[in-house]
């Protein structure tokens, strides 16, 4: 398997390659030189979730590797109602996850404080700016130096986010940043874009087999306002080409 790891130490990627003799988290590392090593104890990983879904196939791929902690930090969903059913979600999964893996592997659950307030503070002056654009850079900072700050004071040694699952979200940027705040930190990025290997396919194929919720917008109001204007658009499409 491929790991992609930001170091602390250097100002660049630096990518460590192992390969596993089989697909069990119990197994020896076999090595390209053909050597074998003793299993060693799975690394720690604070992994921020942006929602339940996504983090569906992220969590699948990483429980084997690490010691995964899913840390659900989002004051960007500004309706309380529709964070606790994000929320909601998101444990629902783990717990149903957990069950399904006895004896295999354990996901462990942390919640970030939620402020909504102090997404609109980051974002402020930013309200109008189109879906992707700096507005959603902040926002993707806010939330990956919270990940970062939590898994520094918690001693996880290595954070990383399910963002990059999604396809509406830019990889690049989340890795530059997440760089960075390794930087910051004196932690290691686990630098991973998840949508690859058809990860955003799995991640709506395990949430349809979980029966999760997925919402149709990112979280703020201002993505909600987009999505509703959006779908105005189309509706009004609709009637205009059947002659209505």
């Amino acid at each position: 398997m491929r790991d992609r790891i930001t170091m602390t130490n250097k100002e660049k990627k630096i990518c460590t390659t192992t390969q596993t003799a089989c697909g069990s988290s119990d197994c020896r590392t076999f090595f390209p030189d053909g050597k074998f090593q003793e299993p060693v104890e799975k690394r720690s990983l604070l992994l921020h979730s942006c929602c339940g879904p996504c983090s569906t196939a992220v969590v699948e791929r990483l429980a084997e590797e690490f010691n995964v902690t899913v840390f659900f930090y989002n004051p960007c969903i500004t309706d309380q109602e529709e964070y606790l059913r994000r929320r909601s979600a998101q444990i629902q999964f783990l717990e149903k996850f957990n069950e399904e893996n006895i004896g295999k592997t354990r996901v462990l659950y942390k919640e970030g404080d939620y402020r909504p307030g102090s997404f609109y503070e980051r974002t402020k002056g930013h309200e109008s700016d189109p879906e992707g654009g700096a507005r959603c850079l902040l926002c993707f900072r806010q939330r990956l130096e919270k990940t970062a700050e939590t898994a520094s004071l918690s001693g996880h040694e290595i954070f990383g986010t399910t963002l990059s699952v999604s396809p509406h979200k830019n990889y690049k940027a989340i890795s530059e940043i997440g760089c960075q705040l390794a930087l910051q930190y004196g932690l290691s990025f686990l630098d991973r874009d998840f949508k690859k290997k058809n990860g955003y396919k799995r991640s709506t194929e395990l949430s349809k087999e979980y029966g999760m919720y997925r919402q149709d917008y990112c979280g703020c109001v201002f993505s909600m306002r987009e999505r509703e204007e959006q779908k105005a658009r189309i509706e009004q499409e609709i009637l205009q080409n059947n002659g209505i």
